[in-house]
């Protein structure tokens, strides 16, 4: 009853401005679908019938809006398509597309309304439908929040099935035949007497009809494509070394520049660029935003121009010292620093039994991606052209024309695969940084490369967060828990770089705790909004992975001091059938009880992010070098899996994230500067560290949802519950290796 109570009058507030509709936004604007930008620039003999597919008579293109960076994205959102229209891998090129109003995320809605994913009251339902509205009307194209799965499933099956029909309808026109006598196969519609007429010839006929409408879905069961292992159209080129990444690219009378930023965030006080300018190959020097930049005719001499730079940096305007830091984050569990009490059932403060009490710590992290973030800007009197990787092209737009003072329709974007995120392509430095330059070489093609330092001391980390956890355990079993969680708001930093204030409590400061899938008789989750220190931004699975750790970590805890087993006592409190069944899979999978013998333990997690229940059990072998892991299994339940093999490596990728940055990744600062600046000193998992994962999709939710960040939060707790059962002790603070030594 909680959450009801606490919101019921903001979601009544939002749910009304959807169900007014026309009051907020304009029943016109809130219904009217935005224009299919694959129009403006068509030739003679092609054909589009929505924004997602294009027919030449060379060639089949389809759109994959969302941006692929490392997870498949391009090919299973093409999948979605060609699964309808009846293309086979092959006979279709993809394109991320033009920034466009019509690529708006349908699926943003479910995750930012302040609910539980179980919950379809009233309340809940009006916010998201509130939310969705909200998101059409400006146009919201993001990739992120493992949502281009949820976005694409329906409208892009949609897009393929009607143009599959309207070529049916093209060649009805062409020959005489009836729609219903005709098929269509391998990119082809299939006559009467087995000829087959290529779509492609049929591009300029389709072209002059009217698109088809309120065309049925094919029913799964005759699927060829979805939930079939499939090979990734970018498989071949990522093998070979072929693929361009925003990286590799090269314009014509380009120059290069590398950037000098303050690691504090802060003012340039001065400068000398004496013995940078007379290096070999240097242009020039440029200021920009807290820094400089060097202009040159490769990138490793324009990097070496930037590291001569003599340059005395302003303070940091937050705490110097990382101690100071933490001494922030303990000072916010008080009344005034409230964000927002999250869940309330039942009674914390009268219920009885044997005190379990606890404190966590979860560190700064950086996004780390392998391709350090770049950008290729040209910039004119009429237009700006953009080629880069970017979750929010949209955005991007605004910000770039923010730089140079054209129009936000002035800048072309060129989306490209990007090597790796985690989070990291949601910021817009490099992008800005760029443009600044540029701006200031009207004309020229620049080049902005960071360093690995440089993109390391500028990255926006991962929050930095604290938890303090008190429960209640009688007669074995686990009778409350009151989790307070206090965090930066890392939904707050991002959103003020974008100028724009961040509306209301932020909900993920306690995900993967208070939308705990437990029904625990007294449960209470309060989330503390620390005020902002180094600046923060998402990082993979963003609040699930520090309050998904907190709340399965205590809770292990509790469930030890209750004297009950790990698993059973899950199943016992879990309130959500769907969660239920992901726990019974896991524990299956890990023929859970069995005996592993001495010096060896397992640990079992829980954790719901993005609507997808996931837990996992990892094993460990305590040796006299440290600890071992020897196998993870690992089970999620997304509704429908895609692609099995694509979501076999987003599980297994997801599980060696969060157990590499669970033992050794962490961010401190040191004199207003983060002191880690390259992998050497904020380590992953090593490959001999790795341990066999065993991976179990379920379809039970009744909804699609996305799998790129799920399988991170559950990780950390259950390595670190792992390593309790093997030696007795507990880890209550990130990075692990700070206390125990790994092999």
């Amino acid at each position: 009853m909680g959450a009801v109570k606490t919101f019921t009058r903001r979601a009544f507030l939002v749910g009304s401005v959807a169900i007014a509709g026309g009051v907020a936004f304009g029943t016109y604007l809130v219904r009217r679908d935005p224009a299919n930008p694959l129009a403006d620039d068509l030739a003679a003999d092609e054909a589009t019938f929505n924004p997602w597919v294009k027919i030449g008579k060379d060639a089949i293109t389809l759109i994959t809006p969302h941006v692929d960076l490392g997870q498949g994205s391009a090919h299973a959102q093409a999948i979605l398509i060609a699964e309808e229209m009846d293309l086979e891998p092959g006979q279709y090129r993809t394109s991320f597309g033009q920034p466009s109003p019509a690529y708006w995320n349908t699926a943003l809605a479910a995750e930012s309304a302040p609910f539980r994913q179980t919950d379809t009251s009233f309340p809940a339902q009006a916010a998201r439908q509130a939310i969705g509205a909200l998101g059409k009307v400006l146009g919201l194209q993001v990739t992120g929040g493992s949502s281009t799965m949820p976005d694409s499933y329906q409208k892009l099956r949609e897009a393929g099935a009607v143009a599959r029909e309207t070529l049916k309808k093209a060649a009805s026109v062409e020959t005489g035949i009836p729609v219903d006598k005709l098929a269509t196969r391998a990119g082809a519609v299939v006559l009467p007497d087995g000829t087959e007429l290529a779509y492609t010839s049929l591009a300029e006929a389709a072209a002059r009809i009217e698109p088809a409408r309120d065309v049925p879905l094919r029913d799964p069961s005759t699927y060829r494509l979805i939930g079939k292992p499939t090979q990734r159209a970018d498989i071949v080129a990522k093998s070979t070394g072929t693929l361009d990444y925003g990286i590799d690219l090269s314009i014509d009378a380009m120059v290069h520049a590398a950037v000098r930023m303050s690691p504090r965030r802060s003012p340039v006080e001065r400068h000398d660029a004496e013995a940078a300018l007379a290096m070999r190959g240097v242009q020039g020097v440029y200021e920009v935003t807290n820094g400089l930049a060097v202009v040159a005719d490769n990138t490793w001499r324009a990097m070496k121009a930037a590291a001569a730079l003599d340059v005395t940096w302003a303070p940091a305007p937050y705490p110097a010292e990382q101690a100071d830091h933490w001494a922030e984050v303990e000072a916010s569990f008080t009344e005034d620093r409230l964000d927002q009490e999250w869940r309330n059932d039942g009674d914390v403060t009268a219920a009885t039994g044997d005190v379990v009490e606890a404190e966590y710590r979860c560190p700064y992290a950086a996004h780390q991606p392998l391709e350090p973030i770049n950008a290729i800007v040209r910039v004119t009197d009429d237009t700006v052209e953009v080629w880069s990787s970017h979750q929010m092209p949209r955005f991007l737009q605004q910000q770039v024309a923010g730089v140079t003072g054209h129009d936000a329709d002035a800048v072309i974007f060129h989306n490209q695969y990007g090597g790796g995120s985690f989070g990291h392509r949601l910021e817009f430095d490099n992008i800005t940084l760029a443009a600044e330059i540029a701006n200031q070489m009207r004309g020229t093609p620049v080049k902005l490369t960071f360093s690995r330092e440089e993109d390391f001391a500028q990255d926006y980390v991962r929050q930095i967060g604290m938890a303090r956890g008190s429960a209640r355990v009688r007669d074995g079993k686990v009778d409350a828990v009151d989790l307070q969680v206090a965090t930066v708001s890392a939904s707050t930093s991002q959103f003020g770089r974008l100028g724009m204030a961040m509306p209301g409590p932020d909900a993920q400061i306690v995900a993967g705790a208070w939308n705990a899938p437990y029904a625990i008789p007294s449960f209470r989750v309060r989330g503390y909004r620390v005020p902002e220190l180094a600046p923060s931004s998402s990082w993979r699975s963003v609040g699930a992975v520090t309050s998904g750790f907190f709340m399965e970590s205590f809770l292990d805890e509790a469930i030890h001091a209750a004297g009950a087993d790990p698993l059973e006592e899950r199943l016992r409190l879990s309130d959500w059938d769907v969660s239920r069944k992901v726990l019974e899979a896991v524990g299956e999978m890990s023929d859970w009880g069995s005996d592993l013998g001495p010096n060896r333990g397992r640990g079992l997690a829980m954790v719901e992010s993005f609507g997808v229940p996931t837990a996992e059990v990892v094993e460990v072998t305590a040796t006299e070098r440290g600890i071992r892991i020897d196998k993870v299994f690992v089970a999620a339940d997304v509704g429908r899996v895609v692609d099995p093999i694509n979501f076999e490596n987003h599980m297994q990728g997801g599980v060696v994230w969060g157990l590499g940055h669970a033992m050794n990744a962490e961010i401190t600062y040191r004199d207003g500067m983060p002191e880690q600046l390259n992998y050497h000193a904020h380590e992953g998992m090593r490959l001999y560290q790795c341990p066999e994962i065993e991976v179990r999709g379920l379809e039970n939710n009744d909804v699609v949802k996305g799998i790129g960040e799920p399988p991170t939060p559950p990780a950390a707790p259950a390595l670190a519950n792992a390593i309790f059962a093997a030696t007795g002790k507990r880890l209550r603070s990130m990075p692990f290796h700070s206390q125990i030594d790994f092999v």
